[in-house]
């Protein structure tokens, strides 16, 4: 099945390989009339989330002997193309989203069905979930039938997401069948974060991600709280807020498919991994005291690389790029090891590329890298990593596997 990683390189090998009915070359063809501006729908009653939580203050563990980390891979389960994984607070159990559109304990019990809806075809599908932080809410994110991106909340009670209680926060209009995003994270301040993908085609053609006034190659920071007739709030605080032209949920730009993105919960630090478009894969990093506003520079840059115009000003330059050759080709970005079984792995973010399946670990030092070596496991078509209420670290292959990431 089409793996809903953003890459056009991975179509392409998907057809070498003689894979049917799937386009190659990485574009998916452009739909008529104008580029339409997203905008945003209520559906329902909204629920007051609870009170935003204080960024996190204290001073991270010691980081562990990166050297000396030994791991293995434990199979916890077996789904049907999973994407994501989110945990409840209180709640022992978690929770996966598969691509066809149901959500999923891992023990198999379907909380959330929304299969007659979500289209599944190019890199499309249930791409994202999370829960609100005291647990009463359930947010997921998906592209409906005609490609389109929702955003929707549901009333989370007796084990179940009630279908009843669905209200809708976001609906972007998708130009293009690929580069959705997906991934939807509470950050440490107690904002929901929606990480949006440029719309699709090849070298962004509508310029999306360096434009203000489209949510499209954005960080997104939102308040779910309805506000007037608006089902969200745009936090005050968000960094373009007031300016002409800009929307104001946007928290930073200029990203080609942020193909999942992790707070560590320790220092409040963001890690982006944002698939490439045909030479260079990248993870970009942002200290936990950002206020906002940062360009990671696509299209005009990928990676590092000068892809056309002019770099932006001020552009931020990824933490981490490396070539998409040698069997690389799209960066699953993952998280900072928070748990107490792997000591040595403290402080350091895990990261690995779709099609190679190898876990790698990186460290960071002021803002840049400074030290990273492979773990010797590998995931078949590694699509996501997940994180426990107890920081410990799961890996989960879009063949259906779901891994959990043990000491060896």
């Amino acid at each position: 099945m089409w793996p809903p990683v953003p890459s056009h390189r991975m179509r392409r090998a998907l057809t070498v390989a003689a894979i049917v009915g799937f386009v190659a070359v990485g574009c998916g063809g452009p739909e008529p009339g104008a580029d339409p501006a997203p905008t945003t729908a209520a559906a329902g009653a909204g629920t007051a989330a609870p009170p935003a939580p204080a960024a996190p203050t204290a001073p991270p563990p010691p980081a562990g002997d990166l050297a000396a980390a030994r791991v293995k891979l434990t199979q916890v389960g077996t789904l049907s193309q999973p994407l994501a994984m989110a945990v409840r607070s209180g709640d022992p159990d978690l929770y996966v989203a598969q691509k066809g559109g149901e959500v999923r304990t891992l023990g198999g019990t379907t909380v959330l069905d929304l299969g007659d809806r979500v289209a599944t075809g190019y890199e499309q599908g249930l791409l994202g979930l999370v829960f609100s932080p005291d647990g009463g809410q359930l947010y997921v994110n998906y592209t409906d039938r005609s490609g389109d991106t929702h955003v929707v909340e549901y009333a989370f009670t007796g084990g179940r997401a009630d279908p009843a209680t669905a209200r809708e926060l976001l609906f972007v209009d998708q130009p293009f069948p690929n580069h959705n995003g997906g991934n939807l994270v509470f950050g440490p301040d107690g904002r929901l974060w929606i990480g949006l993908g440029d719309g699709g085609s090849a070298n962004d053609p509508r310029d999306n991600a360096q434009t203000l006034g489209t949510l499209l190659g954005k960080m997104l920071r939102i308040d779910p709280r309805p506000s007037g007739d608006r089902p969200y709030t745009v936090p005050p605080d968000n960094p373009f807020v007031g300016r002409a032209g800009a929307r104001g949920e946007i928290w930073s730009l200029g990203l080609r498919n942020p193909w999942r993105y992790s707070f560590d919960r320790a220092t409040g630090d963001l890690w982006i991994g944002d698939v490439g478009q045909n030479a260079r894969e990248e993870v970009d990093f942002t200290p936990g005291s950002s206020k906002g506003r940062e360009n990671y520079g696509w299209a005009r840059l990928e990676g590092t690389r000068p892809v056309s115009g002019s770099p932006p000003a001020g552009a931020i330059g990824p933490i981490l790029e490396y070539d998409a050759s040698g069997g690389n080709c799209a960066v699953t970005g993952g998280y900072v090891y928070r748990g107490a079984r792997i000591p040595n792995l403290e402080g350091a973010y895990l990261y690995a590329d779709f099609c190679l399946g190898e876990i790698l670990a990186l460290r960071q030092s002021g803002g840049r890298a400074a030290g990273r070596r492979s773990l010797g496991v590998t995931v078949p078509d590694l699509s996501s990593f997940g994180e426990d209420a107890a920081g410990e670290l799961y890996a989960l292959s879009l063949s259906g596997g779901v891994f959990r990431i043990d000491p060896a």
